[in-house]
């Protein structure tokens, strides 16, 4: 399975650093919850995070999400997204980029459930040490099923532009609320035999 988080904007205005740090809040439409993350795509982004465990396979299945504001550090929601993984070996890869290569904290965790944390390293690139060849495929693995999930979600449920809440709570609830209707859109395609990655997107615009 593959880790990674993806930016969400909050609703209305944004509150930039020095009015922030002055306690200052000068327009009402603020979501003074949502706080700044810088994406590599986006650039500078004001609003949250939702955090993601999905599978690594031909279908992109969500296992586990949380949603934080965007300057939450994507290691420290590590940890609660793999505790809510199947035990056992179900789930015995586990990939991501450099911001979960914390040793303290990810790969400790996945060591002490006999899981195998591959994430990209630190340093300038190229990388020459033994395992950069095999690193180097599960990273396109990751990759594409972790960014097409994600360009997926947001195309279904509008998450290009701002989110239609405010707070953290009110966000969570439609973020995290998307998430399980994506997943019960799966499970209902399963059950009726439909091909899991076709229609899934015409099939909620229609519910």
């Amino acid at each position: 399975m593959a880790l990674d988080s993806t930016v969400l904007r909050a609703r209305g205005g944004v509150w930039h650093k020095k009015d922030r740090e002055a306690g200052k809040v000068p327009h009402t439409s603020i979501d003074t919850e949502a706080h700044w993350t810088k994406s590599g795509w986006h650039g500078w982004v004001y609003g949250w995070k939702l955090h993601l465990a999905t599978t690594v396979a031909g279908v992109w299945i969500p296992l586990a999400a949380r949603l934080t504001p965007a300057n939450e550090a994507d290691s420290r929601l590590a940890a609660k997204l793999l505790e809510e993984l199947p035990p056992g070996e179900e789930v015995r890869f586990v990939l991501g980029d450099t911001h979960y290569n914390a040793p303290e904290v990810v790969r400790k965790l996945c060591e002490s459930t006999g899981r195998i944390l591959v994430a990209s390293q630190h340093g300038p690139y190229p990388h020459t040490d033994a395992g950069v060849e095999v690193r180097r495929v599960f990273h396109e693995l990751r990759s594409r099923a972790i960014e097409n999930f994600n360009g997926q979600f947001k195309s279904i449920f509008d998450g290009q532009g701002q989110v239609p809440t405010k707070g953290l709570l009110n966000t969570a609830r439609f973020a995290l609320g998307a998430v399980l209707v994506y997943q019960m859109a799966l499970l209902y395609q399963y059950e009726h035999r439909q091909d899991l990655r076709v229609g899934l997107k015409a099939f909620l615009k229609a519910a």
